[in-house]
């Protein structure tokens, strides 16, 4: 029985490697087709977050039968219970991505962001594909460097956001509220794409050194 239960153990790791680097394609895409108007990127990743839930509710059911069967102790039950929040931060991951790429697809042809705050939405997009991809890797290998520069990438990704902010809000921009409103929540998913990528990473620090730093998300 013990060796059947450290095969769910490992099944649930791999479950959540296999969400996670269904979250890098769905980022990398996302990222993509709104920064070049790809539209059929974009419809491309709406069309493929409903695999990631079902993946996700999946590892969320596997997650409840060990709980239920095997009645986990001590690190074998933070380890199921920090899958199920983990599995819920990757799903909402997707779903982050999806909405970057729904806005893609909503202003087709034109670009979301405005000449203005193309290459700040660039290096955004970027670091957010970078987060995901380091982000698959820690869960996979548990290299715990990864997760300080998941926090690096995010403190970056944080002053990015607040640089679309104080552009909107300058006497400056010429921009209308429609576009105005993209860019704002475009940045917000930028910047929450990140959020969970640190929530993730300190459950997994956590798991590792048994210290824990707070919830990552705001």
């Amino acid at each position: 029985m013990r060796e059947v239960f450290q095969q769910e153990l490992r099944e649930v790791q791999e479950r959540l490697v296999e969400i996670s680097r269904l979250v890098v394609v769905a980022i990398t895409n996302a990222t993509t087709a709104f920064n070049e108007s790809n539209v059929s990127l974009a419809e491309q990743v709406i069309a493929e977050d409903p695999k990631i839930d079902a993946l996700a509710s999946d590892l969320d059911e596997l997650a409840i039968s060990i709980m239920a069967l095997q009645q986990p102790v001590a690190r074998d039950l933070r380890i199921v219970v920090s899958a199920l929040r983990m599995s819920a931060s990757l799903e909402r991951m997707g779903d982050i991505a999806e909405h970057i790429a729904q806005l893609a697809r909503y202003r087709y042809p034109d670009k979301v962001a405005k000449d203005s705050l193309l290459d700040v939405f660039s290096e955004m997009g970027a670091l957010d594909v970078k987060v995901a991809e380091m982000l698959s890797r820690l869960i996979e290998t548990e290299d715990l460097a990864l997760a300080d520069d998941i926090r690096d990438s995010d403190d970056r990704i944080d002053e990015l956001h607040l640089s679309v902010f104080e552009a909107v809000l300058s006497e400056s921009w010429a921009g209308t509220s429609v576009n105005t409103v993209d860019v704002t929540l475009a940045s917000r998913y930028h910047e929450r794409f990140a959020d969970h990528a640190v929530s993730i990473a300190k459950k997994v620090k956590y798991l590792a050194t048994g210290e824990w730093t707070g919830s990552g998300v705001r």
